[in-house]
């Protein structure tokens, strides 16, 4: 019942998302730590706003610590980078963060790092999985609560400065501090206020915040920062005539913007923008990583200054890797995460976000004007994006005809070449491309196209839709 995606455990809460599940997957973990001589080292733990992660991210204390593993605990709801930041701080050989990210309220889940602050890898994740598979409660080895509460092996760190402070120390915080800059944040009823809202105020920016309170069903939406997701704050830019509105999701490790016109920029422009601004502004040099799913804009700005755009399969842990191995400056996705060398060796929000603070103040220029030049040097590329749900039968029949026999709609244009390496993608002749993958954490299927037209993108992913008979998104 425990099955690990591109971001981890997911599952509905109460359904599969349980105490017993939680234990089992503690013990499973903690039986690695042992086989691998490093449980003495012990795991640090954090936890988001979500419904019962506090109390989960006890459990697995209970177990971890019954199992004589030490463990560092963030007492308080936390961004999931911080717990990536402390894993690698503390040398950590395991993190393990409670949280379903960008999920929608019912769902909870758990997310594995391992050491220097890494998304746990395919492999890991994996054997973790069988580990658990045949784990009864009978093999679960844990303290009662009240012991753990008070057990040596157990450290209470309830302050985030170090993490917050490891950003400030990369950012050019006076060149933030004098263009008085009139931010408006949006946390989406998350764990991003506190530390967005610390390190912007210390850069001397004019903060308004919306959407702060605790409410564990996010206000009724998609704690995802999605254009759709963004309309109350792309209103609170444009009646406070605020410079940019930043929001993240759930967890704090994603970010999507609303430029100083009310125009929403979506992670890939994002990408584009902070890869750009590295090379020609802060004088960096190296490649950029993207997935399969992200824009072909990052290749152009690449080639234009002598650099090369690698792409990895969908999920951060092989951003990560590939950045780690190319010495990339910067890596992302289209779906909102991204990061910085030098930061931590995962998505951040709030890194992402203060970066693009400082952008905006250096260039001396709106938002909305810094990417029109990016348009004027780069051309555009639309994207589009649909999810599709499915029966349990329709999955085995759309796995069967796309992924087996390898069947794909007629298309309009000339097909240069196509991968399989993570679901399908289609790379067109014009430099259009089309992906067709399941979702690591969702039950839907993904179609991504990307085209010189928004026109052209919704033609290409309509053709898939058409063809399987995929219904609405």
């Amino acid at each position: 019942m425990i099955r690990f995606g591109t971001g981890g455990w997911r599952a509905i809460i109460g359904d599969e998302f349980t105490r017993a599940n939680v234990r089992l997957l503690a013990q499973g973990l903690a039986d690695r730590m042992h086989d691998e001589g490093v449980a003495e080292r012990g795991i640090v733990i954090s936890y988001d706003r979500r419904f019962l992660s506090d109390v989960a991210a006890w459990w697995a204390i209970e177990v971890l610590a019954g199992n004589g593993i030490p463990v560092r605990v963030i007492t308080r709801p936390v961004p999931t980078p911080m717990c990536m930041w402390t894993v690698k701080q503390q040398e950590a050989p395991y993190g393990l963060a409670v949280t379903a990210s960008h999920n929608p309220a019912l769902y909870n889940g758990i997310k594995l790092f391992t050491a220097g602050g890494r998304d746990a890898t395919l492999e890991v994740t994996d054997e973790l999985g069988e580990r658990i598979a045949p784990l009864t409660e009978a093999d679960v080895k844990a303290l009662a609560p009240h012991e753990a509460r008070s057990s040596e092996l157990v450290t209470e760190q309830s302050s985030i400065n170090w993490y917050l402070d490891a950003i400030m120390e990369q950012l050019d915080l006076e060149t933030i501090r004098h263009a008085h800059l009139h931010v408006v944040l949006d946390p989406m009823f998350g764990v991003a206020q506190t530390s967005m809202q610390t390190i912007l105020i210390s850069a001397r920016c004019q903060v308004d915040v919306i959407n702060a309170r605790h409410d564990p069903l996010f206000g009724g939406r998609m704690p995802s920062p999605a254009e759709g997701s963004l309309a109350p704050l792309r209103q609170a830019v444009l009646e406070q005539g605020a410079d940019l509105g930043i929001a993240t999701d759930g967890d704090a490790d994603r970010l999507g913007i609303i430029d100083d016109t009310g125009e929403y920029l979506s992670p890939n422009q994002v990408l584009v923008l902070l890869y750009e601004y590295l090379l020609s502004t802060k004088g960096w040099s190296g490649p950029v990583v993207r997935n399969m799913s992200t824009t072909h804009l990052l290749d152009r700005v690449a080639a234009a200054h002598g650099q090369e755009c690698h792409e990895v399969p969908v999920g951060f842990k092989w951003i990560s890797a590939k950045m780690a191995e190319t010495g990339a400056i910067i890596g992302g996705e289209s779906s909102g995460g991204l990061t910085v060398a030098g930061h931590i060796p995962g998505k951040d929000g709030i890194q992402a976000g203060s970066l693009l603070v400082e952008m905006v103040a250096a260039s001396g220029k709106k938002l909305s004007q810094i990417y029109q030049d990016i348009v004027d040097r780069y051309g555009r590329l639309e994207m589009v994006e649909a999810a599709y749900a499915y029966t349990p039968a329709r999955r085995e029949e759309l796995q069967q005809r796309i992924f087996v026999e390898h069947e794909l709609p007629s298309f309009d244009r000339d097909i240069a070449r196509i991968s399989w390496e993570d679901g399908a993608k289609v790379y067109f002749a014009d430099d259009s491309w089309l992906t067709i993958r399941f979702s690591g954490t969702e039950p839907v299927i993904r179609v991504f196209a990307e085209a010189p037209t928004l026109e052209e993108a919704q033609q290409l992913a309509s053709a898939v839709a058409d063809h399987f008979d995929l219904g609405e998104s």
